[in-house]
């Protein structure tokens, strides 16, 4: 019993230290909280694209999925998308979303937000800078296809390609989950 507190007393430190180096990096990649889940609607018949304002980005980013059309799947991915160790919103099957951004140099993530471990792994960030009164344009595409490992790319794009993404994907608004509390 007593090497086992012995034990417990020397290792349980060294877990709970590895757990906060695993969220610093995700937070210095530009990834948020991995606890913070969000629920997303889309619209279809939505197609907005906006100015970017004088003194900041616009920026979008898009979500497409790669998957096998064979085999039944339940329900699209949902990314979350964070800037700077903050989310900004997430995207729910084919759709995107926009947010505006300080001009410099920022950390872009995204990652795919699930229950199952081996998929909330999965993610992609960026090094990107963005200069005031400028549209910047970025794709998540998910892959998940039985004969390769599942996966999060981020990428930027040009802004032909966005502006046509625009046209072809469902405007998507994500709010952040209720979290339950325990004061009974």
């Amino acid at each position: 019993m007593r090497k086992l507190m012995w034990l417990l007393l020397f290792c349980l430190p060294s877990v709970l230290m590895a757990q906060d180096h695993k969220a610093a990096a995700r937070e210095a990649a530009g990834c948020g909280p991995v606890e913070t889940q969000f629920n997303v609607k889309t619209g279809k018949r939505q197609h907005p694209m906006a100015d970017a304002p004088s003194d900041k980005a616009l920026i979008y980013v898009f979500e497409d999925e790669k998957r096998d059309d064979k085999v039944f799947q339940l329900a699209s991915v949902t990314t979350r998308v964070g800037l700077d160790g903050k989310w900004v919103g997430a995207n729910h099957g084919r759709s995107y979303f926009s947010f505006a951004a300080q001009p410099g140099e920022h950390h872009l993530c995204a990652d795919w937000q699930s229950g199952f471990k081996r998929y909330s792994r999965l993610g992609s960030a960026l090094t990107v800078s963005f200069e005031p009164g400028k549209a910047y344009f970025f794709r998540v595409q998910v892959e998940y296809l039985p004969d390769r490992p599942a996966a999060v790319r981020l990428e930027q794009l040009d802004s032909a390609q966005g502006q046509f993404l625009v046209s072809s994907h469902a405007l998507s608004t994500a709010r952040e989950k209720e979290v339950a509390s325990n004061n009974n």
